[in-house]
């Protein structure tokens, strides 16, 4: 659709972002544009405001009536662009100097386009031509004013467009004026190509409209890539400015950045991640020769783990363990020794324990096996001991102790290590291998067992230890055998019991063997023990104990008194230290209250994705939020614009001092703020459905009735909070009132600082600022008197907002017909299938003395009641049986003093809509009364909002003849 966009000359876009499809004054040959008729308009040689020649057209046929020339330009190629500017210069002649020109001199031409895919030849054909603008001069000339040289010049700037065809053509009408074209200009606006944040922005043609935002991706410069998961992005403005740069590009791996470049890394340095910002020098032992490295060979003799990042100094294995000593015991043998002189330049050094059995004569050695044992371990010891167990008695050992580190096993140059041989005498017996149960009784088990293995001598006896299985300090019990079996006598009955056996001879006791569980048989019958469980006794007093402390604690309870908030008392106890809402404005310094409420954030954890609206101070865009430890998150993020004032900043953050100090599930959450970065910027929780009025548009009739009054739930506990804390919002209504995924519905919008709507209808002027009046309570409007008791007036709107799925409060009525109206005691009709109960809710909100309206805490028990008897919310089919309340009945026409339908559509201003009804034989109110919906739209009355405002007014005819005749009028 063609359309146009009219500018002062100050509008003028900078050159620097103009490309220019026309410009006469640039011409110095004729420009042979067409004239017809040819004694119109004529082309001639002329000087500017400077003095130099230039080409213009002139007309001047003012002596005679109905003049109609029209001057073409040559057919303009427009390339990519859609939006077209074109600035005119022209002198035009003062009619009241000409003389005997009354009635036909005129000091206006039109601006007329023609859009086409090629030239269309000579011929001007005045149909196919668009008008763009009738153009007057700001300051025109007389006769005396060319003789003295002085040239009055007028410019003027036109915006055309979108336009979709390959070209067009310029027209200039002349219906009479005396007018010089000193100069046309024709040009549209782009973006040019730049480099920011490491990424290529080609040359971009603005978008079709003036507040639109082209996006455009970026191209990572050489040797860069995109940051993980944030390719870069910029939007090209309608002024062909660069605005809203998302995402960056990053040098690779080897290479750092330097202005708009990534170089390579010199010889001597490295750069292992793309993550990192400058090339390092490489660490010590170790080299490169050649440039663009992302890390460093090690020097001959040193290595570097695998483990290890490039940015670790290549190390060596470490030396041998010093000073290492040794104790024998029979068979065990415990070694001890120092760290190594040199480690290696690595802090990872373990030990590890090599033990070989040798012959007489060195070749016989050979490793030692599994049956040696090692405490607390053979390798990857990080203390310097270890004690060898269970070696063979007079045998011949090696053991070998070996420093390691991380790069131990990479190295080829000889282990080393310190080594020490020792002879063991007589050894202990090994473990008996299996404990067999043999019988098992009441109160004893009998038990036997195999000799050991490795007797390691004469063994003399045998010791058995046990103890109950579930006793809790493992109390244990002995019993001594000279023989293979042994009997354990005065055991429990059925009781698990754990039994373990070890050997003994000269050279000591040997090791426990494994383990053998054995559970003793049950008594007959009646001979149970009554002894009862320690265990279970002490629970019961403890559970005794906690009921009769609770009980304690709530027979004290009435002690204390509930607290009264606005003169209604609470259903809970508020005890000392409740959270109380703090102004911001109270405070010295803004910026002490921005810091101690809202938490500052880390700019680099925020991930702007896309733009989706612009506010008063900046852009708004939806990102991710992701914090160190945590998964991360949708977010909503207000941004500062460039070029901000200080009250600006202060102003923008004080949302923010505000939405910190609130923690509620229907208040919108702060996630922080970003101060001490550019932008700055104000994070909150994204809502996927965006401000409850324009949902409830989109989705208009498509939730039962149920849902919308769990939103007014939702809405009225938000408030209820911020009540309770002592906090008035002033600008309730469904705007400002946020919807996410699961329609849940929280508050929104903290502070009248900024603009309210696009509308300038929706607020209304006083000495003290801005207040929107469809929404504001009355003395709120004439005393400026803003309190709960305002906000409830607020949130009954709210209630007809949402009942009306977005309808504008009071319809098309002036914000001075509306205050007129509220205090003559008009207050809006239930809308159309509004539950009655619901209605007079509303009614009660809208109370005139602030006192009779309910606090925020009853509107919640009120629409908990509703929610869990749904009965309440039907209305009965066919009839309306909506109580007529005095307030109503003063405030809605009285159906009975109208004549004919004629009367009562002029009453609700839809008289347009008279013969529709007349045509249809719709002639008696009573007929009226009867119609449904589907019967308005049936007339032809196709506005939503007419259709619901026709059926509301006759719903509540109904319920006046209701009221007055005593009988329901059939639907």
């Amino acid at each position: 659709m063609h359309g146009c966009c009219l500018l002062g000359a100050a509008a003028a876009a900078q050159n620097s972002r103009e490309v220019i499809l026309l410009d006469s004054k640039a011409q110095q040959t004729e420009l042979e544009w067409i004239s017809s008729p040819s004694t119109g308009w004529e082309e001639i040689s002329g000087l500017d405001e400077n003095y130099t020649p230039i080409r213009t057209y002139q007309v001047c046929q003012v002596m005679e009536s109905n003049q109609n020339n029209w001057l073409r330009t040559n057919w303009i190629e427009k390339g990519d662009a859609q939006r077209i500017f074109v600035e005119l210069k022209f002198t035009l002649r003062d009619c009241n100097s000409l003389p005997g020109v009354v009635g036909t001199c005129k000091e206006t031409f039109n601006l007329y386009y023609q859009e086409t895919d090629a030239e269309v030849g000579r011929n001007i054909r005045e149909s196919q031509y668009v008008k763009i603008d009738t153009i007057a001069a700001d300051e025109s000339f007389t006769q005396g004013d060319l003789g003295e040289r002085k040239m009055k010049l007028n410019t003027e700037l036109r915006i055309i467009g979108p336009l979709s065809r390959r070209g067009f053509y310029l027209a200039f009408q002349d219906v009479g004026a005396c007018i010089a074209l000193v100069s046309v200009k024709v040009y549209y606006k782009k973006c040019w190509s730049i480099i920011e944040n490491l990424a290529t922005f080609p040359d971009t043609v603005t978008g079709s409209e003036f507040s639109s935002l082209v996006e455009v991706e970026g191209t990572c410069v050489s040797d860069a890539e995109e940051e993980a998961d944030n390719s870069p992005k910029m939007h090209c403005s309608a002024e062909g400015e660069w605005l809203v740069p998302i995402g960056k590009c990053i040098c690779k791996a080897g290479f750092h950045q330097k202005g708009d470049a990534c170089e390579p890394c010199g010889r001597g340095f490295y750069k292992s991640s793309s993550q990192d910002l400058q090339c390092s020098r490489c660490p010590a032992h170790s080299y490169n020769d050649r440039e663009g490295s992302w890390r460093c060979d090690c020097e001959d003799g040193y290595y570097r783990a695998l483990s290890d990042p490039p940015a670790v100094t290549c190390t060596r294995p470490p030396s041998a363990p010093q000073n290492l000593v040794y104790n024998i015991n029979q068979t065990t043998v415990s070694l001890e020794w120092s760290s190594p002189a040199d480690n290696g330049g690595r802090n990872d050094v373990t030990y590890r324990i090599m033990c070989r059995r040798c012959g007489w004569e060195p070749e016989e050695c050979l490793p030692c096996g599994g049956n040696v044992g090692y405490l607390p371990a053979q390798s990857g010891l990080v203390d310097a001991y270890v004690t060898i167990t269970d070696l063979l008695a007079h045998a011949n050992y090696t053991f070998e102790v070996e420093a390691v580190n991380g790069v131990s096993d990479l190295s080829r140059t000889q282990r080393l290590f310190a080594s020490v041989s020792i002879a063991t005498s007589q050894a202990a017996p090994s473990q008996v291998s299996e404990l067999i149960k043999e019988k098992v009784q009441q109160r004893s088990v009998q038990l036997s067992w195999q000799e050991p293995e490795q007797p390691n001598g004469v063994i003399t006896e045998y010791e058995i230890k046990y103890y109950e299985k579930d006793q809790k300090d493992r109390i244990y019990s002995t019993v001594k055998s000279k023989s293979t079996s042994a009997t354990v006598n005065n055991l429990k009955p059925s009781t698990a019991y754990v039994f373990q056996i070890r050997a003994f001879t000269a050279a000591g006791y040997g090791t426990f063997g494994p383990r053998l569980e054995v559970t003793t048989k049950e008594e007959p019958s009646g001979t149970a023990s009554t002894e009862q469980n320690p265990v279970i006794i002490i629970a019961v007093v403890a559970v005794a104990g906690t009921i009769i402390l609770v009980f304690m604690v709530f027979v004290s309870a009435p002690s204390i008194s509930p607290s009264v908030t606005h003169g209604s008392p609470r259903p809970w106890i508020k005890f000392p230290g409740t959270k109380t809402y703090i102004d911001p404005e109270t405070y010295e310094d803004p910026n002490r209250a921005v810091h101690q409420f809202a938490k500052e954030l880390d700019a680099s954890c925020i991930k702007i994705e896309r733009v989706i609206g612009a506010g008063e101070f900046g852009e708004v865009c939806s990102g991710r939020l992701k914090l160190p430890g945590k998964r991360d998150v949708p977010v909503a993020i207000k941004t500062l614009k460039v070029g901000y004032t200080e009250k600006q900043r202060r102003d923008f953050l004080c949302e923010a001092s505000i939405m910190g100090q609130f923690d509620h599930p229907n208040v919108v959450h702060l996630e922080g703020v970003v101060t001490r970065g550019k932008p700055v910027m104000i994070v909150i929780e994204y809502m996927e459905n965006g401000s409850l009025d324009a949902f409830l548009r989109k989705h208009d009739g498509q939730f039962t009735v149920i849902q919308l009054v769990g939103m007014l739930r939702g809405i009225a506990a938000g408030m209820r909070y911020l009540s309770d804390m002592g906090y008035v919002h002033r600008d309730l209504a469904a705007r400002n009132i946020l919807v996410n995924s699961n329609l849940v519905c929280k508050v929104s919008d903290f502070g009248l600082s900024r603009v309210i709507d696009d509308d300038p209808e929706a607020v209304y002027t006083t000495t003290g600022g801005k207040i929107p009046v469809r929404w504001t309570a009355t003395e709120a409007i004439q005393y400026r008197k803003f309190t709960s008791s305002s906000d409830v007036w607020s949130y009954g709107i709210v209630m007809w907002e949402v009942m009306s799925y977005g309808e504008r409060p009071y319809w098309d009525m002036s914000n001075q017909d509306v205050i007129k109206a509220i205090e003559e005691g008009y207050r809006l009709p239930a809308p159309m299938d509004c539950p009655p109960g619901l209605h007079q809710l509303m009614l009660d909100c809208w109370q005139k003395d602030r006192a009779d309206r309910p606090k925020f805490d009853q509107i919640v028990g009120i629409l908990d009641k509703m929610i869990r008897n749904p009965n309440t919310l039907k209305t009965p089919l066919g009839t309306c049986t909506r109580p007529i309340s005095p307030l109503l009945d003063q405030n809605t026409p009285d159906f009975a003093t109208f004549r004919s339908v004629g009367d009562w559509l002029e009453a609700i201003k839809m008289e347009r809509y008279n013969d529709n009804f007349t045509a249809t034989g719709y002639s008696s109110l009573e007929s009226v009364a009867r119609m449904t919906i589907e019967d308005v739209m049936s007339l032809g009355i196709t506005l939503v909002g007419h259709q619901k405002k026709i059926m509301s007014s006759i719903q509540t005819m109904r319920a006046q003849m209701l009221h007055l005749h005593g009988t329901g009028v059939q639907v």
